[in-house]
């Protein structure tokens, strides 16, 4: 079956061209004007991604993915324009999967859309157990059903979230740099910023401390990357 995906956006140009270039790639597509209209048309119509720009009337991209957030772990891509900092590091600690500057190269929308998908992707991972499913003390993690659990309490995380997190975890005590864990969750020759993973990891924190306020185990080494606490 084809991917869906859901494109937010109040420019029509925008929605015109992307949906068509989508649309060519194989992926079904579904066109919102507003967050109002793409929360209600969700629900409806669930998908598979959703691409949300930021900067809509009514209802914005940071409304909207508060709102997702709420129903589940939809991957999420933000749209930003070109000097929105502020607004790209918010949308990932909030958590967003990925963003991209406008004006953006379709193409690389596309790839950005696949490598969130390819790994998010249950049918692209064995049944069964493995290393697919393995425990690091209070740590469970499922990644066919997409699941974690800390202490037996489920931990709700995003695609990417869940990815950093098992490419730390499967080894404990190695280091991963930046570029190790930008290639574990959006796959090779995919280029994104060392801060977009600092971010992922503060949010990542972030959700296991409100579980656990003695959560330490993911360490930060400066200057090198992270590594998942050996017990």
């Amino acid at each position: 079956m084809p991917h869906t995906v859901a494109l937010v956006d109040d420019d029509r140009n925008i929605l015109t061209s992307v949906s068509m270039a989508l649309e060519a790639e194989g992926f079904v597509v579904h066109t919102y004007r507003d967050g109002y209209e793409a929360l209600d048309g969700i629900e409806r119509r669930p998908v598979d991604l959703a691409v949300l720009d930021i900067k809509m009337p009514r209802m914005n991209g940071m409304e909207l993915l508060e709102r997702l957030r709420q129903k589940g772990s939809l991957p999420v891509i933000f749209l930003t324009s070109k000097d929105d900092e502020i607004d790209e590091m918010l949308g990932l600690r909030m958590g967003a999967d990925d963003y991209i500057k406008k004006p953006f190269s379709q193409r690389l929308l596309i790839e950005r859309i696949r490598a969130v998908l390819r790994r998010f992707d249950s049918e692209d991972v064995p049944a069964g157990g493995g290393e697919d499913c393995f425990e690091r003390g209070p740590l469970n993690m499922d990644a066919v059903r997409h699941m974690c659990t800390w202490h037996s309490k489920p931990v709700n995380l995003t695609v990417t979230e869940f990815l950093l997190l098992q490419a730390l975890a499967r080894r404990p005590g190695h280091v991963k740099t930046r570029d190790q864990l930008i290639d574990a969750a959006y796959g090779e020759n995919i280029y994104v910023d060392d801060r977009t993973i600092d971010s992922h990891i503060k949010r990542l924190r972030k959700k296991f401390k409100d579980i656990d306020p003695d959560f330490t185990e993911i360490e930060t080494l400066y200057g090198v990357g992270y590594r998942y606490r050996q017990g």
